[in-house]
């Protein structure tokens, strides 16, 4: 009888640590960035910082959860970012209109998103080729387009978008974060469409049999990523006021996939969920601050970055064997 209470408590601890890891690991993370930094670390503007600083990021980070967990991968994300911020700013810059620059930077994001969709599942090419091939489309065009070098903003106003803090104390891309979290955890965990998301990703023939068009939910899938990214690029474009065809986005797509992974969205499809990748976001984030407070040359981070996603990966293998 005791056996079998051990065994129910042990079964009980391992669910624990498998559903709950992530948030055990962020709240380690917590404490070893406390002990390094001291009480400054646990103040609120601390961890505003973080959170701004990775606010960005972070919002792709949430689209491209819904891209992995459906079996799929997106690495044009960073390329299509300065694209839609271009056309942003041109479209402001010409008519004077936010309004009118937000609506058509949305749209064209998501078509772009739809369009690569459609290439992955009508194709049946894989999605890794297509939007390698897709990033190096839309930075060689932004190049060509821009000449080498950026847009900048001359409609005032739109600096405020993203210059902003609601009640004088929160930053509005933080507020962006939040509300994009909102959103897509409302879609992954309430809808039927974030259901057939996860089925797709868990298995794609036994959805595709039971009626559903696995084809449809992947390019919704991406098209969720693409707005995701009009709503990183309009942030981004407005804090700086300007985009760069060059350096704009370095990086964004590797960083978005590391916080997903991170945060326990599996590489394989249909597992994950939302929740998780803000923790992951919250991770790199504290990461990111320690490294650079005991003084690891910069040109490391992304070594170790890479380390964390690897062994992630690794920890993600290990418990599907179980």
């Amino acid at each position: 009888m005791q056996s079998m209470e051990n065994k129910k408590g042990s079964a009980v601890i391992k669910k624990i640590l498998s559903e709950y890891s992530i948030i055990l690991v962020a709240i380690g993370m917590i404490i070893v960035a406390t002990i390094l930094q001291g009480s400054t670390f646990l103040t609120l503007q601390n961890f505003i910082n973080i959170l701004r600083n990775n606010a960005v990021i972070g919002i792709i980070a949430f689209g491209m959860s819904f891209v992995i967990i459906s079996g799929n991968i997106d690495l044009s994300v960073s390329s299509q970012l300065v694209a839609v911020a271009a056309l942003l700013i041109s479209v402001i810059n010409t008519t004077e209109s936010i309004v009118l620059g937000l609506v058509v930077a949305i749209a064209f994001s998501c078509v772009l998103s739809a369009l690569v969709g459609l290439v992955v599942t009508k194709g049946r090419v894989p999605s890794f080729i297509v939007t390698l091939g897709m990033q190096y489309i839309y930075r060689s065009f932004c190049m060509f387009f821009m000449e080498g070098g950026g847009f900048t903003g001359s409609v005032t106003a739109f600096k405020s978008i993203s210059n902003t803090n609601l009640f004088g104390w929160l930053p509005m891309p933080i507020v962006y974060f939040l509300l994009m979290f909102a959103l897509y955890f409302y879609i992954s965990k309430y809808t039927r469409l974030g259901r057939h998301i996860y089925a797709v990703g868990s298995n794609e023939k036994a959805t595709r049999l039971s009626g559903i068009n696995t084809d449809r939910i992947r390019i919704i899938s991406f098209i969720l990523l693409g707005f995701a990214v009009a709503i990183a690029a309009i942030t981004e474009a407005s804090r700086m006021n300007s985009i760069n065809s060059t350096s704009s986005g370095t990086a964004y797509e590797l960083n978005a996939i590391a916080m997903a992974v991170v945060g326990g969205i599996a590489m394989e499809g249909g597992k994950g969920n939302l929740v998780g990748t803000i923790f992951g976001i919250l991770i790199l984030g504290i990461i990111n601050n320690i490294l650079t407070l005991i003084g690891v040359d910069v040109y490391l981070v992304n070594a170790f970055k890479g380390a964390i996603i690897i062994a992630a990966v690794l920890f993600q293998r290990k418990e599907k064997e179980r």
